[in-house]
């Protein structure tokens, strides 16, 4: 019998991901060697910009972004991740923002302009408050994972050595756009008075929870190999979302969304989205 192909992989720990890590879910195919980068988000870069793993978790929109860009990745119908955004926009206490329509004009962090969460609800300002993107003043801290992208003229790099928190804090900002580790202090609130409600409303609307992370291969892994893709897509059946049906509302808003805030010069078409991907997957 063959041994098993062994794919470098660079996957975060969830309870649908963590029996297939830690081999309780086994395949004859393939065996995943991972890379246990803390947290994940660190193995997009390396993975847009040189093909470091063969397989790996990667943020929504920095796949269309490197999709676009012609970067040859293969898009699983995996989610890896998936949330509501509205409690991840904060101000402070004492802000005189009462809400996101009195964020206008007033100066927003970010840890990136590309950030998946902040793409979300930049998406979620404009369609429900018609606030455009460049209606804020963005103020960002590091770049992009896709190398060749540049920021929005609305966009500023904050000094080098700059903290958020400590921005924030000091009246620099207005308010920030956190990732999934929301802080715990009393010092800080969200924009949203109700970010529960808001994120159902979210999902009233578009009918899906904003995806944040999904599954990529290399598409030279794919192309001599399909039947690993098949099998990758078998191994994380219990994803909170998998299959065409269930991501492609998703990704069409979220390439929507990339489009409207200059991370993308065109939305692109699922066609586009799921070049490479073997027929009959998902």
């Amino acid at each position: 019998m063959t041994d098993p192909t062994v794919l470098r992989s660079a996957i975060g720990r969830y309870p649908h991901s963590a029996p297939v890590l830690d081999g309780q879910v086994t395949s004859l195919l393939l065996r995943l060697e991972d890379a246990r980068i803390k947290p994940v988000s660190r193995a997009f870069a390396p993975m847009v910009r040189e093909g470091r793993f063969e397989v790996s978790e990667m943020a929504i929109a920095t796949f269309l972004m490197a999709k676009a860009a012609g970067k040859p990745l293969v898009l699983l119908p995996v989610v890896m991740a998936a949330r509501f955004q509205e409690a991840a926009l904060l101000c402070r206490a004492d802000s005189p923002v009462a809400g996101p329509i009195d964020l206008a004009g007033r100066r927003l962090g970010v840890r990136a302009y590309s950030q998946t969460t902040g793409m979300w609800l930049r998406g979620c300002l404009l369609e429900e408050f018609g606030l455009r993107p460049s209606d804020l003043h963005w103020v960002t801290f590091e770049d992009a994972h896709l190398a060749e992208y540049r920021d929005p003229p609305w966009a500023e790099r904050a000094p080098a050595g700059s903290d958020m928190m400590a921005m924030l804090e000091k009246g620099a900002l207005d308010a920030v756009i956190v990732g999934n580790d929301v802080p715990e202090d009393p010092k800080l609130r969200t924009v949203f008075p109700d970010p529960v409600a808001a994120g159902e409303a979210f999902r009233a609307r578009y009918g899906f929870k904003p995806v944040n992370h999904l599954l990529v291969m290399r598409g030279d892994v794919v192309a001599r190999r399909p039947d690993l893709a098949a099998e990758l897509v078998r191994l994380f059946r219990d994803a909170p979302m998998t299959g065409h049906a269930a991501l492609d509302p998703a990704l069409l808003l979220a390439s929507r969304f990339c489009a409207e805030q200059q991370l993308l010069p065109a939305p692109l078409t699922l066609e586009e989205i799921w070049e490479g991907l073997p027929a009959g997957i998902g």
